[in-house]
């Protein structure tokens, strides 16, 4: 059985470090996150879907800004501007629909 870890890491920015697997429809994401680490604002095609599995985790979407703690989502629509800073060392799910092929 194949494990999300065991994919090919991908550095997103200093600090972020993630793990995808690529359905049809669907691309899913194991992002680790050092603390203090930035994901700079941009936007995509996708919707996303992040889940935190550990950490906190400070996101700005669509110029709101909302602290994310493990158990917490948020759903991210298409084109939507948003970014992220680290306040702890974070795990975090996201999931993306359609697929992230510039991931592959």
């Amino acid at each position: 059985m194949p494990q999300i870890k065991h994919c090919k890491p991908r550095d997103l920015a200093p600090g972020l470090t993630g793990y995808y697997a690529h359905g049809t429809n669907m691309t899913l994401g194991l992002v680790e996150i050092k603390k203090g680490s930035d994901l700079p604002e941009h936007r995509h095609s996708q919707e996303q879907i992040t889940y935190i599995l550990e950490g906190e985790l400070d996101m700005t979407i669509g110029g709101e800004n909302c602290r994310l703690t493990a158990g917490m989502y948020q759903v991210i629509p298409s084109l939507v501007p948003h970014g992220a800073k680290a306040i702890t060392d974070c795990k975090v799910i996201d999931v993306f629909n359609p697929v992230r092929e510039d991931y592959q």
